[in-house]
């Protein structure tokens, strides 16, 4: 297949459309309590406006998800330099991360799935090592499936997430600050003032980052809390409880208005919140124009600046190992 973009449609109706581009979800359609669709994820009508953007929305996004502190890491000995795009860090893997190329389109293994190739050869972004990535997207019933899959032929960092961005009201509908989240985690990495982790395991007992019971976004999002102050808002990293191997239950998400609900399934060890704290009246899809807050991530991954931080689990692929990750995004109504 050479192709710029395909849908997968399932039997009831929801529909997926991904793009060659940055191996993106462009277009997710769910239905709402009376059966009635919609599109959840925020994005651009054509490929010129991810091209130009810079919020990452639906995109696979690595070789590092999330911040590399200081746009460098020490590897066996070696201190390797990397772009600074987010003030004095790596963000997302550079100027031209996984979101910003054109990835190889293929039928997937499976009924209803689709498999992006991707070869990020030695030294791009200043990373080590050629590394061949692929990401497959597979859609059931209910639920859309994303399993991530790569290899090395030298020891480097890889930490693999799709950063899409969700408003379960529809596309362009508003802010989210109604949605009532619930993360199944105790603890979150506080940050520092350039959002790079400090290393502490923070419990989230009293503070605003407490979501083990259902909470609306907007509760706390505002509240006089220094990490909130750093993040503009949400956006941190959170360390789920883990008993196995397979995807577990790490979120979920309610609408009201809607009915419509996302649980988040996966086995990585972290969640990144976001809450869209620096949408500032992106031109999106079908006219639709996202403001502050206007759409929510919930990016399944490794910590933040894993590298730099040898307390962190590790995010080293080395050569003869492969990296393996799944993530669910599974919707109902109620």
């Amino acid at each position: 297949m050479t192709a710029t973009d395909h849908s997968l449609t399932n039997a009831n109706g929801m529909q997926v459309r991904i793009l060659a581009y940055g191996a993106i979800v462009q277009t997710l359609t769910a239905p709402d309590r009376h059966g009635d669709y919609a599109d959840v994820v925020l994005g651009y009508d054509t490929v010129d406006g991810y091209s130009g953007g810079n919020a990452y929305l639906g995109a696979i996004v690595g070789r590092y998800a999330n911040r590399i502190g200081g746009a460098s890491f020490e590897l066996d000995g070696t201190r390797f330099s990397l772009p600074a795009n987010d003030g004095p860090n790596t963000l997302h893997g550079g100027f031209r991360g996984f979101d910003k190329v054109v990835w190889t389109m293929q039928p997937g293994p499976t009924q209803g799935s689709l498999r992006l190739t991707y070869v990020s050869p030695e030294g791009e972004q200043g990373f080590p090592g050629d590394v061949t990535v692929r990401v497959t997207y597979t859609l059931t019933d209910d639920e859309l499936r994303i399993d991530y899959d790569a290899t090395s032929d030298r020891a480097t960092p890889l930490n693999l997430s799709n950063h899409a961005y969700f408003n379960l009201a529809g596309q362009g509908s508003g802010d989210i600050l109604a949605h009532e989240v619930e993360i199944l985690a105790d603890a979150f990495t506080p940050v520092d003032p350039n959002l790079i982790p400090t290393g502490e395991l923070r419990d989230v007992s009293g503070t605003p980052f407490d979501f083990r019971t259902p909470t609306a976004i907007g509760a706390r999002i505002d509240a006089a809390d220094r990490q909130l102050v750093f993040g503009h808002g949400y956006d941190h990293n959170y360390v789920l409880r883990k008993a196995g191997a397979g995807p577990e239950l790490a979120a979920r998400v309610f609408e009201p208005a809607s009915g419509r609900v996302l649980e988040v399934l996966t086995t990585e060890p972290g969640l990144q919140f976001y809450t869209g704290n620096h949408l500032d009246g992106i031109a999106g899809k079908r006219g639709a124009v996202y403001g502050r807050r206007g759409g929510f991530c919930l990016e399944t991954q490794h910590f933040p600046d894993s590298p730099n931080q040898p307390d962190f689990p590790d995010t080293i692929l080395r050569p003869g190992e492969t990296y393996a990750s799944a993530t669910v995004f599974r919707f109902s109504a109620r």
